[in-house]
């Protein structure tokens, strides 16, 4: 009675497919909803309760699709923890972060930004003291707004659940920011298009994505996992005694290549750095990468990299963490979010970001299921084509290998052309490559000018916006410091500047294929257990593999195409079907 109620409450305040609702969910206590200047509350004394409010969104989900405007991220777990899936959101949090940049977001701040109030002047909750109430804020402690516009602190703080007016008012404030938010979105897109927009909804789309993922979890086998960990480290220690004394057997491994008498610290660079130059080999740091081009000049360097893996291993992906974060269920857990709040990528904790590819053979589909595995191929030459505008690159990135007939084009062999082009999108002027990065400029102007332009508005301070819209927040140049210092912080920021422009953009073609593909496969019984910078993982039953892979496939060309429209560029992806992750390529 309540549903089909709110329903036809909903569709007679005007409400449609697509349309936006604002929802609301405070835990055992009810939830509000809005839509057109219009509001209810769910599991209090203006609507008989339900066994669970939730169902309610349930059945609105499935009779109207609407476009449910939330808060944060917050709500989106509510309602997967509880098993319901919603197809679209307008997240507040998320869209803020793009129109505002930064790392900051909260409640009070979305509001402040939507209504332009300062944002110095966010109130917070005080401490619960004696002197509280010197904290206290003139006006109706009904009212969420104090009167200098700002949200009232209590109410941002959570108190919006007490009660069934507060839910629907709580709600009724949602669809305002987000009606101000299109509206800000709006004036973006007059200097970059239409592109603001539906960025704003994919990002609000992979904050549901990223919901899903952080409860959902990644298969992993643990005995797997113990084996690997093992190879590297040891049988699991019993005690904080013998983990010592693995630790310093790592280290032995080393310190039996160092000279007699020398002394040095294996967890510090500095002194790494120091010892190598004592055995003749003058490195400017002590990265692999750059360690592994002297690894033939003395058996030290060899064992270093080793004891590296190991190391990592034993002390970041070792068996306390599997103990922490691999349930009983046999899933791999960490919080997943939808931007970094740099750039704009999605991030995710307890490591899955940056898993040793050693670990890879530990995931493993479930029984009766499989990974649909697709890899973005050369992804940022290939976004850099398309934000700069530049013809001639975006011809080369028609091909398969756009590093081939870039290498054609100056005239080198393949390998120093992919360095001189991401050079020149990361600021390396020196170096490997340098040749060919200067005849980048000859043959590609339209994109090195792209990239030189945003090194000189990041090293002069001022923000930079991405291709579909997002503030990247850039800090005031020369601040601080002797002038060598101050100097050194501008070329920095110019270099993070060109390459936040093409990460960004990349980040949100990304993210469009990712809801893309989640819209998609919803009905193949099949879900995206990991988004790992350019890379989507499928969980998808074995059954369904093959019709998986191709909605992948389809994607991934719709979302270049909702993203770019008539572009040439191409962005092929390696597709493949597979039982454990180490078997994909690359």
């Amino acid at each position: 009675m309540v549903t089909s109620g709110l329903i036809d409450a909903l569709s007679r305040a005007g409400a449609h497919r697509g349309d936006p609702v604002a929802l609301v969910v405070k835990p055992g206590s009810g939830i509000g909803l809005a839509v057109n200047g219009q509001a209810w509350a769910v599991g209090g004394s203006e609507m008989a309760p339900t066994v669970s409010p939730l169902s309610d969104v349930a059945a609105i989900e499935a009779a109207l699709r609407p476009r449910w405007v939330l808060w944060s991220a917050a709500t989106a777990s509510a309602l997967v923890r509880v098993g319901l899936h919603i197809s679209t959101a307008w997240d507040l949090t998320a869209v803020h972060a793009l129109l505002h940049g930064g790392w900051r977001v909260d409640v009070g701040r979305v509001w402040a930004a939507a209504h332009d109030l300062p944002l110095d002047g966010v109130p917070t909750v005080a401490p619960d003291d004696l002197f509280s109430a010197l904290h206290d804020v003139a006006g109706d402690p009904e009212d969420p707004v104090q009167p200098d516009g700002h949200l009232r602190a209590v109410w941002a703080d959570g108190g919006w659940g007490d009660r069934p007016e507060r839910l629907r008012r709580w709600a009724s404030l949602a669809l305002d920011v987000a009606d101000r938010q299109l509206a800000q979105l709006t004036a973006v897109a007059d200097a970059y298009g239409p592109r603001a927009v539906v960025t704003a909804r994919s990002e609000s789309g992979a904050e549901l994505l990223c919901a899903e993922m952080t409860v959902g979890g990644l298969p992993m086998d643990r005995a797997t996992a113990e084996s690997i960990i093992a190879g590297f480290v040891g049988p699991r220690p019993r005690n904080d005694a013998e983990a010592v004394e693995l630790r310093l057997g790592r280290d032995a491994e080393v310190l039996r290549h160092v000279p007699a008498g020398v002394e040095v610290d294996l967890r510090s660079n500095a002194q790494i750095k120091v010892l190598l130059s004592r055995l003749g080999i003058e490195v400017a740091d002590t990265r692999a990468w750059r360690l592994r081009e002297v690894q033939g000049r003395h058996p030290v360097v060899g064992a270093l990299l080793a004891w590296r893996k190991a190391e990592r291993m034993g002390t970041t992906y070792g068996y306390r963490w599997l103990d922490e974060h691999l349930g009983p269920d046999g899933r791999l857990r960490g919080e997943w979010s939808g931007s970094d709040g740099a750039a704009g990528r999605m991030t995710a904790s307890a490591g899955l970001h940056s898993m040793p590819a050693d670990l890879r053979a530990a995931v493993v589909a479930e029984s009766g299921m499989v990974f649909v595995r697709a890899d973005l191929g050369q992804i940022e030459p290939r976004v850099l084509a398309v934000v700069s505008a530049d013809r001639a690159l975006a011809a080369a990135a028609g091909e398969d290998d756009m590093y081939a007939p870039v290498a054609a084009q100056l005239d080198v062999d393949r390998a120093t052309a992919k360095t001189a082009v991401l050079g020149a999108m990361y600021g390396a002027t020196t170096g490997h490559g340098a040749q060919a990065l200067r005849r980048l400029d000859a043959s590609y102007p339209v994109a090195m000018a792209y990239l030189a332009g945003a090194a000189r508005q990041a090293e002069a301070g001022r923000d930079l916006r991405t291709y579909g819209g997002r503030l990247i927040r850039m800090g005031p140049a020369g601040a601080g410091g002797s002038s060598t210092e101050a100097s050194g912080a501008v070329a920095a920021r110019g270099r993070y500047g060109r390459n936040a422009v093409i990460q960004g953009a990349a980040a949100e073609l990304f993210k469009m294929w990712a809801v893309t593909v989640r819209a998609r496969i919803a009905g193949l019984g099949a879900h995206i257990i990991l988004c790992l910078h350019d890379e989507l993982l499928v969980h998808a039953l074995r059954s369904q593999a093959t019709a998986v892979a191709e909605v992948v496939s389809q994607a991934l060309e719709e979302s270049v195409r909702r993203w770019a429209p008539g572009t040439s560029v191409r962005f092929p992806a390696d597709i493949a079907v597979i039982t454990r992750w180490s078997e994909a390529k690359g």
